[in-house]
């Protein structure tokens, strides 16, 4: 199975796949096979993993793993019993396995291949192993902490508690001469040794001083110390000046960098020519870092100089010029014990607390071993497994639901996975319970696509669409309203292009229609609600209707509502909601207002004027916009009829006019309005019969205000052209509006005292407007 840190794929090819190589749950990914007569047929499988190597396993816990310098073996060592294991890789099976007395702690291969190895073990015993088996046993004085094999002068050197390093030189069968370290009383151990492969240099990492000290082999004395910063280590909450052990040492072929990893979690990386480390990195978890490798060769696309730290929880590689940053990371499924980078490749072999051991391959790190070519073909087909949709065959349902099936008693058993606010129930007991817990559930999914169907025949009956509107289901007025902007803003855009066309043949320069159809037409076509794929559901799905009768819609759209309230509907009906509509409206015999009749006489009203009065009282459509009230239009239609047929023949045009002495009006420029009011004798009826109108009768008023004073007499009624008397005009003086002229001549022109001085006393028998009385304005 498959895992992406940073675009970094990273694949499991043995043992338990890693927690963070999938996000699917336990209980997804493994399988147990049928039972069978023997225990060996009952096997898990976990998907989306292969098993690269056959029985790559130990029975409790793997120690150690390395692979010989030809590249063809890989051995281990592990328990319960204690034994060690090896496994053929051209044959990607299991060789043998030799058990021993202790548990081993740590070996090392003196030959090319698996036939000659070294083992210490955790009871201070040292094992000689041969191809034949066991070949020779002896102890040290102290319980042995790490192993390592000087070649050129066959001393094999044992670190312990202490600060002394044992060595047994096998070419003459002896113990020499220990290597006693500095600082003795400081020093309580020494956890890791290292061997230079370039120039043969030991390097030791101490416990209880924080430092590593490095020794020459050929004058068997110290040859420099090299001191970790105690204050870049300390963590939050840690003192200072804490002492931090180094327990794991890796040098670089080129015999100038080493990679020093310590008890606090953190990897240094120096260069001895200098005192202080050129880059740190933090694992993140606190815990002593158990392995520190440099990555060389063979690599294809991660550079050279990465560095591989690890310690119980995770493995880290990261390049050596950027630490802050991860190439990759894997957290296995189980604590780390070991970790062993096989040369050249982008194999990595771990050693853990479990039964299976665990491999991954990184194919951006390195190629595939010679061994195991074929994992380059067969990575992209692991990777499909981990996308398909691997959820098919399971229900997810909530705690209701599950009391509703009857199914809350399995609660607790293997048959319901618990996830998240629910559980996994397989899918074929979801429908078996289904169909138990309601019979008619089939009977309701044929109903319902019956209804689908028929809905889906009534939008045939439905006007001609455009083509924007085809697939809209709901919200139908709003996607005809978007037709129609995009209609205006197409015609809008059209003029401006014709605009800009018919000025081709002039100068353009600095025009705006042309520099607008231009931007328009470099813009493209804008984006609508319609064809947008996000808003698609807004016109599909019935969850996202606008529900047109609630206060809100009415407060966004108060012109639509007082439509809707009028009768009126915003937009053309299909036929099938106007056969709805007519079904809901109110009969016109009077059948369906029985209960509008008890109401009212419920109320206590006894006569019409009184109900509707009441409904009038009650009814509010400020409080409530978009409700109707039949009998509220009803009563209000009656009550316009009435007065249109009262007030029929009634409204005449109204004249400036004043009653003479016998009767008769007379025209009177300077009558006010509540006199043309007044009441006047009509001229006799057909039937002899007179009528009379009062002040408080209704009377229509006209009035058209002149161009000017010179308007011919013909478009004046009689009694106003009669009763007014003409001005005279002059030469070079033109009359306009109420009495106004320009043009003034010099002439002297006679005005009367009442025309230049104004009223100089109230008006008679009409209604003052103020108590106050004119007062005499002097000349």
């Amino acid at each position: 199975m498959a895992v992406e840190s940073n675009d970094v794929k990273v694949y499991t090819v043995n043992g338990a796949t890693a927690s963070s190589s999938s996000s699917l749950p336990d209980w997804l990914t493994r399988k147990r096979a049928a039972k069978g007569k023997g225990k060996r047929a009952v096997r898990e499988h976990v998907e989306g993993t292969i098993e690269l190597i056959q029985g790559f396993e130990f029975p409790e816990a793997s120690n150690r793993i390395k692979t010989t310098r030809d590249g063809q073996f890989a051995i281990a060592t592990g328990t319960y019993k204690p034994q060690m294991r090896v496994w053929d890789l051209a044959q990607l099976t299991l060789k043998f396995e030799r058990h021993s007395d202790a548990e081993n702690v740590d070996f090392v291969m003196l030959s090319d291949d698996w036939t000659k190895s070294i083992h210490l073990q955790n009871d201070r015993t040292i094992e000689v192993h041969t191809q034949g088996g066991f070949h020779y046993r002896t102890r040290i004085p102290r319980f042995g902490r790490a192993l390592a094999y000087h070649f050129p002068s066959c001393d094999a050197l044992f670190s312990a508690a202490g600060n002394e390093i044992y060595r047994l030189n096998l070419d003459q069968g002896r113990f020499m001469t220990p290597l006693v370290l500095q600082d003795e009383e400081e020093i309580l151990g020494v956890n890791t040794i290292d061997v230079n492969p370039a120039h043969q240099l030991l390097a030791f990492g101490l416990e209880g001083t924080g430092s590593a000290q490095f020794w020459d082999p050929r004058s068997r004395s110290c040859v420099g110390v090299l001191r970790l910063p105690r204050n870049r280590l300390a963590g939050p909450g840690t003192a200072g000046d804490t002492a931090s052990s180094v327990t794991a040492i890796s040098s670089r072929v080129d015999g100038l960098s080493y990679a020093l990893g310590t008890s606090t979690g953190h990897t240094l990386l120096y260069d001895i020519r200098a005192a202080q480390p050129f880059a740190l990195k933090d694992q993140g978890y606190g815990m002593p870092v158990k392995n520190v490798s440099w990555i060389e060769g063979g690599s294809r696309m991660a550079g050279d100089g990465m560095v591989l730290s690890a310690d119980r929880k995770v493995i880290k590689i990261w390049d050596r010029n950027s630490p802050s940053t991860n190439f990759a990371a894997i957290t296995p499924a189980a604590d780390l014990n070991h970790v062993h980078h096989v040369p050249a490749s982008g194999l990595i072999m771990t050693a853990n607390e479990g039964i299976q051991m665990a491999t991954y391959y990184i194919p951006q790190l390195g190629p595939a071993p010679r061994w195991a070519s074929f994992l380059e073909n067969i990575t992209e087909e692991m990777e499909d497994q981990t996308t398909r949709s691997i959820y098919e065959d399971y229900k997810f349902v909530e705690r209701s639901e599950l009391k509703t099936l009857g199914l809350d008693h399995l609660v607790g058993t293997p048959t319901l996975k618990p996830y998240m606010h629910g559980y996994f129930l397989s899918l074929k007991l979801y429908d078996a319970a289904r169909i138990i817990a309601n019979p008619f559930a089939y009977t309701e999914y044929r109903e319902k696509v019956v209804r689908e169907r028929m809905e889906k025949l009534a939008e045939t009956r439905i006007r001609a669409r455009k083509d924007g509107a085809a697939g809209v289901k709901v919200n139908k007025a709003l996607a005809e309203k978007i037709l129609r902007d995009q209609e205006r803003e197409a015609k809008r855009l059209e003029k401006r292009k014709k605009r800009a066309a018919a000025k081709e043949g002039e100068p353009v320069e600095g025009d705006a229609d042309a520099e607008m159809a231009d931007a328009d037409a470099d813009a493209g076509p804008r984006p609508s609600l319609l064809t947008d794929p996000r808003f698609a559901k807004v016109f599909q799905d019935p969850a996202f209707a606008v529900d047109e009768g609630t206060r809100e819609f009415a407060l966004m759209n108060p012109s639509a509502a007082a439509q809707r309230r009028n009768g009126g509907d915003v937009r053309r009906k299909t036929a099938v909601e106007e056969e709805e509509d007519e079904s809901d409206k109110v009969s016109s015999d009077g059948l369906g207002e029985g209960s509008d009749d008890d109401d009212d006489e419920s109320d206590g009203g006894s006569g019409s004027d009184s109900s509707d009065a009441g409904a009038l009282n009650k009814f509010d459509p400020r409080a409530r916009p978009g409700q109707k009230n039949a009998r509220v239009q009803e009563a209000y239609t009656r009550t316009r009829e009435q007065n249109r047929l009262a007030n029929q023949g009634k409204f005449v045009p109204m004249r400036p006019a004043s009653t003479g002495a016998n009767g008769t009006r007379l025209a009177d420029r300077n009558a006010t309005f509540g006199q043309r009011r007044g009441t006047t004798a009509a001229a006799p009826s057909a039937n002899g019969s007179r009528s009379s109108k009062t002040q408080d009768a209704a009377m229509e008023v006209s009035w058209v205000p002149s161009a000017s004073s010179t308007k011919s007499g013909d478009d004046m009624d009689a009694e106003d052209a009669g009763s007014r008397s003409k001005s005279k005009t002059r030469k070079g003086v033109e009359a306009f509006g109420a009495g106004l002229e320009k043009g003034y001549n010099g002439e002297d022109i006679e005005i009367s005292e009442q025309d230049r001085k104004g009223r100089t006393q109230r008006r008679k028998g009409v209604r003052s407007g103020s108590k106050n009385v004119f007062r005499r304005m002097d000349a």
